[in-house]
């Protein structure tokens, strides 16, 4: 909510001063905070949203609509960035265009206070939460701080211009201002956007997640007869889910059910002391075929070779 609020406040200036100054600078940096108010209302809702179990609806929970979120967040921003990018292009090919410094100094430096507190205030949160919208919340405002902050120094370049006489140069500090920052903005947009896919595609987490984890398996494995291991990993926002596909061997003594799910008890346990949200999936086998990776179609081929000896009631399910 302190995002989605400073981001309307800021954008609101943005659009005002524009208007007033002419500065594409400082349209170019309305725009930004207003398609981030419109995506931040979308966020405190995912927010909520992902904090339920899964259902009949959702089988899989909702972890998923924070890496959608945050895909859309970074295609917007990118998308603004470009516009302003090709904007600014014309401007300098036909001239530049003039302001009015002093207006445009004066919102500067109320966009670069407001952007810099507001990304203290989210980083002290996330430091006590982290989540990936959190993550993506900070990482704009020390961006706009940044933005801001150079459109501050460079509209304070106009005034000096004029002091010593270089006027000619004047109608291009806005258009080289907003070039400027385009560029400087489109690696941050991009990246957040190709995390974002990456997990909604299914993609396994970076090393530095899957690594640990894979490390405590092992571990609290090591009393077992393992044949073979398989681990799946997926972290859609700030879940992980974790299939543990188990290969024992034929003669292994299960017992009772109650035994598996103490093996079950003890990865759990031991994955959340390295992640503390998670979904684990532990299945147990003594054929490696279905635990090994697969597309699907080879099974189905298999199932086609058997013979045709199933009940009747499960051939007409």
């Amino acid at each position: 909510m302190l995002s989605a609020i400073m981001s309307l406040v800021v954008g609101t200036a943005g659009l005002s001063f524009a208007v007033l100054t002419g500065s594409r600078a400082i349209l170019l940096d309305g725009l930004f905070n207003l398609t981030y108010f419109i995506v931040a209302l979308a966020t405190v809702r995912v927010a909520s949203l992902s904090m339920r179990p899964d259902s009949e609806e959702f089988p899989f929970g909702y972890a998923y609509f924070e890496s959608l979120i945050n895909a859309a967040k970074g295609l917007l921003i990118f998308a603004v960035s470009v516009l302003a990018l090709l904007d600014s292009l014309i401007a300098l090919a036909t001239g530049g265009r003039e302001i009015l410094a002093g207006l445009a100094i004066g919102y500067a430096v109320f966009a670069t206070i407001s952007c810099s507190l507001t990304a203290l205030a989210l980083r002290r949160r996330y430091r006590a939460h982290p989540t990936p919208l959190l993550q993506a919340d900070v990482e704009n405002w020390l961006i706009n701080s940044l933005v801001s902050g150079s459109v501050l120094l460079a509209f304070c370049l106009i005034p000096l211009a004029q002091l010593l006489g270089w006027n000619t140069i004047t109608p291009y500090v806005d258009p080289v201002l907003v070039a400027l920052v385009a560029l400087f903005c489109l690696g941050m947009p991009v990246r957040l956007a190709w995390r974002a896919i990456m997990e909604l595609i299914d993609r396994a987490p970076p090393a530095h997640v899957t690594r640990p984890v894979r490390e405590a398996i092992d571990r609290s494995l090591a009393p077992l007869p393992v044949k073979g291991l398989y681990v799946r990993m997926v972290r859609p926002g700030r879940t992980l889910f974790v299939t543990i596909h188990l290969v024992l061997p034929e003669d292994y003594p299960v017992g009772t059910v109650r035994s598996l799910d103490q093996v079950r008890d003890r990865l759990d346990a031991a994955v959340r002391r390295v992640h503390p949200r998670v979904v684990t999936d532990v299945l147990f086998t003594a054929d490696e075929r279905w635990a090994a990776p697969t597309t699907g179609i080879a099974e189905l081929s298999r199932a086609e070779e058997q013979p045709d000896n199933e009940p009747d009631q499960w051939k007409d399910e």
